[in-house]
Formats: C-alpha cells, sequence, structure tokens
C-alpha cells in the first residue's frame, strides 16, 4: 500500500511529526496539543474559545480537556468575553506565554531543518498539493453523495 496511496504517506508522515513533537513536549511536561494551543492562542490579546477549536482543528471534548490541563499547570487564564456575556477568553498567563515562545522554538527548529534538506522548489509543491488536498475535502468532491 506505501507505494499506492497518497493517505498513506501522510498519514504515516503526520504520525511520525505527531510523534516526534510529543517527545519533544514530554521533556517539559506537555503534549503536542498544548503546544498547538499555546500558539493558538493571541499572545497579547487572548482568544475567544469558541475561535480555538475550528482554528486547531480540535473537536470540542478534546479542546476542553487540553484547556483543562493547561489552566491547572497555570498556563492559561479564563476570563469572560465582554463582547460575548455567554462567551470566554482564554488568555496566557506568564509561564504559558513563556511555553508559547518554546513551543514557537520547537516549531521554527522543525522548519529550518526540513527546509536545509528540500529545495524551496519542492516545499512549494508540498504546500500546492496539501492545499488542493484540503480543497477537495472541505469543497467535498471526493465522497459527494448526492
Amino acid at each position: 500500500m506505501k507505494d499506492k496511496t497518497i493517505d498513506y504517506a501522510l498519514r504515516t508522515t503526520w504520525q511520525a511529526v505527531a510523534r516526534m513533537y510529543n517527545e519533544e513536549a514530554a521533556k517539559y511536561g506537555a503534549t503536542m496539543a498544548t503546544g498547538f494551543a499555546l500558539l493558538s492562542i493571541d499572545r497579547e490579546k487572548g482568544s475567544p474559545s469558541t475561535t480555538l477549536g475550528p482554528k486547531m482543528g480540535m473537536e470540542a471534548t478534546s479542546l476542553t480537556r487540553t484547556l483543562k490541563s493547561m489552566e491547572e499547570r497555570g498556563l492559561i487564564t479564563r476570563k469572560k468575553n465582554p463582547t460575548d456575556g455567554r462567551g470566554v477568553i482564554i488568555l496566557l498567563t506568564k509561564d504559558g506565554k513563556e511555553k508559547r515562545e518554546l513551543s514557537k522554538e520547537t516549531v521554527l527548529r522543525f522548519n529550518e531543518t526540513v527546509k536545509q534538506h528540500i529545495s524551496e522548489e519542492k516545499l512549494q509543491h508540498f504546500m500546492e498539493v496539501a492545499e488542493i488536498i484540503n480543497e477537495l475535502i472541505t469543497d467535498k468532491k471526493i465522497y459527494n453523495d448526492k
């Protein structure tokens, strides 16, 4: 199968990347999900909790669990959304901002290492292919049961 399907290459590569990030995050008592959440929260203004799930591509229950863990670890605080009383703004604490920088450095290091081994042209093609695949899925052009 590995020579024949696009999804195999995507799945195995993503699993390797996720494993690598989780191993790195574990050194700091965190997970890849925590690092991704830290990077998704606006550093200064915070972010409405309702925007984080879609931004991160996470289900509500997974996001809730991640945010609860982050709050328990002192990485975030929650405050009422002043523009929508039903909502909550997620804010980074001082420690959360420090861990956010660490997450950012980790992602940038990965990107720089990959760029050292793959030409700009190949990376551009990769990004274009990934974008097309995402559009095909979003526009339901693969499994359209009309």
